[in-house]
């Protein structure tokens, strides 16, 4: 009888253990048929030339008018590639509008800022400089404080070698997409799960990967960036308070001015948002639980329990990537013809 009892135990464990094995099967191949890692590389077409002038570019604060603010003031390398407060401070100390998304795997991304006025990260390299509020700069005078120094021009002539004038504005925007283009985090803990390291999550995890899931926060966020691939009203269904949801900032609608995208955004990408609070185009969001709550019921009409917010964010926790490592570089000394900065 014991014998029998043994046999039995150890068939319904192994019948528990088979179980198991295929639910976390089951549940790979669903995420996997939703969400892809991020690859190694974003393209294997990129210059290395191009790569290195925007390296040197991304960090470069006399492409502001006040000698100040660079790429890398708003897009910090060391901080997720954002600034980690609610709205940059720009020229004259001038507050944003909007929350600065994370440079991080911006390159994956259907369109750039909130609201996806510039198709590509080439196009979006050209409106803070531009921008008064921002860097307060003209594409004239950008490209004045370029040619003033030697060591730009002659890597100006390197990255763009068939250009009759290679230091330009237009090359800036495009070696700065180039070396923009290499800020991705790949080899996150959910990204080696995704590849087939069960291990990789833990039961709490994959378990707030099925909720995000199941309770639909799959619609918007999805793809190789869990988000950035499409426009969605904020408040489909019930709109936050107005501290959340400012009324002057109507989002898309600005750019197309259609009535049917006042408040449309475009769907955050959830890399790394561990590491870049606050939260919402707003900022006005610190707390990450917080900010998965108010989700449920604006978009999802779902008022989401503790335990399943918990869930979610442990999840959500695992899909900080191998951050970049980006060695500052040593920018040229500015010369007698390079304009002065300005208040």
């Amino acid at each position: 009888m014991q014998s029998i009892k043994l046999a039995l135990s150890s068939l319904l464990l192994a019948m528990t253990t088979a179980a198991a094995h295929a639910d976390t099967g089951t549940l790979r191949d669903n995420a996997n048929s939703i969400f892809k890692p991020i690859p190694e590389q974003a393209s294997d077409k990129l210059d290395p030339n191009q790569i290195e002038l925007g390296r040197q570019l991304f960090f470069e604060p006399r492409l502001s008018a006040s000698h100040v603010i660079s790429c890398n003031t708003c897009h910090n390398i060391g901080t997720g590639g954002a600034d980690n407060v609610p709205a940059s401070s720009g020229h004259a100390w001038q507050k944003g509008a909007r929350n600065s998304p994370t440079v991080f795997n911006a390159v994956f991304n259907v369109a750039q800022f909130w609201d996806g006025r510039a198709k590509d990260l080439e196009e979006q390299a050209k409106g803070p400089v531009q921008n008064p509020v921002e860097m307060h700069n003209t594409p004239k005078n950008v490209e004045a404080t370029l040619r003033s120094m030697p060591e730009y021009v002659a890597a100006f002539e390197k990255a763009f070698p068939g250009d009759k004038q290679p230091t330009s504005f237009d090359n800036m925007a495009r070696a700065l997409q180039a070396f923009e283009s290499t800020l991705i985090t790949p080899d996150s803990r959910f990204d080696l799960y995704l590849k087939g390291d069960d291990n990789a999550l833990d039961a709490k995890e994959k378990k707030g990967l099925q909720t995000f899931m199941s309770s639909g926060c799959i619609s918007c966020h999805n793809g190789v960036n869990l988000g950035g691939q499409a426009y969605f009203p904020f408040g489909l269904v019930k709109k936050p308070d107005s501290k959340i949801l400012p009324v002057g900032d109507k989002g898309r609608f600005e750019v197309t001015k259609t009535q049917n995208d006042e408040y449309v955004f475009r769907a955050a990408p959830l890399r790394n948002i561990a590491l870049t609070a606050p939260y919402f185009h707003s900022g006005k969001v610190w707390d990450l639980e917080e900010a998965v709550a108010i989700m449920g019921t604006a978009q999802l009409g779902k008022q989401l329990n503790a335990e399943e917010v918990g869930d979610i964010v442990a999840f959500l926790k695992t899909v900080t990537g191998k951050q970049p490592k980006v060695e500052y570089p040593l920018l040229p000394p500015s010369t007698a013809s390079t304009p002065k900065p300005v208040d």
